[in-house]
């Protein structure tokens, strides 16, 4: 079976317009009425969609939403909490359209104002109530505003634990970022080594050994920076290695290119790293000389001559269903 870890859903324009008109009114925001669309309108949205997927080989994708689709940076928790329900709306109506394809991975509803208790409601209304899988977790909802803590900060816990308690991982991604230094494939980079740095430094998954956490685009600078981040611990005289410290993590293969998938592999190893494609995405493009779409890396994975039979297995099925025990019950 393959599954693809790490993928976006489609929807009506229509909904994705709404979203952006509440979003970019000032001022104190009344919460409309969620806006509702047919079967057959999300069918059509989807079509596309799905005819890529088939294309491509892939069996079932986890579907969570679009990375500028939630407005973390807002401040009116109205605004935020409305289009949150929304995306989370629209894409267990495409789960439950098309089941045998996608498994949901929903949004919660994270604001620079209000700690991560305000996002537990959701959270159980995702798998409690729509069934989902797993939850994408932004680490800067501030968006380069640099106001909420790293990921080892207590200030998480709370999400942590109720994580634990429904027994769902989370693909840690990041969304947009307003500040004049960095471009928004630049943030993603850049905030995935945050995660991981503040994450192995304050232990916390010694802290809470059951939470399984998924860095996406294969872990930004790590572990293609691994010499550094290795010196960074001997220089600590921590005693777990970094290298065993990154093996509590699991990372996706949304690279794109031969070379630092096969980096990926060796460094965290296959039992580590889940297939994904961000399809779509950003890699939604084609090489200017091939014609190749970037992201159809199921080939690219395929062509890494020292994988085993076992290494692609772990890489296209089995570390998705260990990552994702709710995946076997959904």
């Amino acid at each position: 079976m393959n599954i693809d870890a790490h993928a976006h859903i489609t929807g009506p324009l229509e909904l994705y317009a709404h979203f952006r008109s509440i979003s970019s009114t000032s001022g104190p925001a009344a919460r409309p009425k969620l806006p509702e669309f047919s079967d057959e309108q999300m069918e059509e949205s989807l079509k596309g969609h799905l005819g890529e997927v088939a294309d491509v080989g892939t069996d079932l994708q986890l579907v969570s939403p679009r990375p500028w689709a939630i407005p973390t940076g807002d401040r009116r928790e109205s605004v935020v909490a409305h289009v949150t329900q929304g995306v989370n709306n629209m894409i267990a109506q495409s789960v439950k359209l098309h089941p045998d394809r996608f498994a949901g991975i929903g949004a919660i509803p994270q604001m620079v104002t209000q700690g991560t208790k305000f996002c537990l409601e959701e959270l159980d209304r995702c798998v409690n109530d729509l069934g989902f899988v797993g939850i994408k977790i932004n680490p800067d909802p501030g968006e380069g505003s640099a106001e909420v803590p790293h990921m080892g900060d207590e200030y998480w816990y709370p999400l942590y634990e109720k994580m634990i308690e429904l027994d769902v991982p989370a693909l840690i991604h990041t969304a947009t970022c307003r500040n004049n230094r960095e471009t928004y494939s630049n943030h993603f980079i850049t905030e995935e080594g945050i995660a991981i740095m503040s994450l192995m430094d304050r232990k916390t998954l010694d802290t809470f050994p059951n939470l399984k956490i998924i860095m996406c685009h294969g872990g930004g600078s790590v572990p293609y920076q691994i010499g550094r981040w290795r010196a960074h611990r001997w220089r600590s005289k921590n005693v777990e290695s970094f290298d065993d410290s990154l093996k509590k993590l699991y990372f996706d293969a949304v690279l794109y290119n031969k070379e630092g998938l096969d980096l990926l592999f060796k460094i965290v190893g296959t039992d580590r790293c889940m297939f994904g494609t961000e399809n779509p995405g950003s890699g939604s493009s084609q090489h200017p000389d091939t014609g190749v779409w970037l992201d159809d890396l199921k080939p690219v994975i395929e062509s890494i001559d020292w994988l085993t039979d076992q290494n692609k297995k772990d890489v296209f099925e089995d570390t998705a269903k260990k990552a994702f025990p709710r995946f076997s019950i959904a």
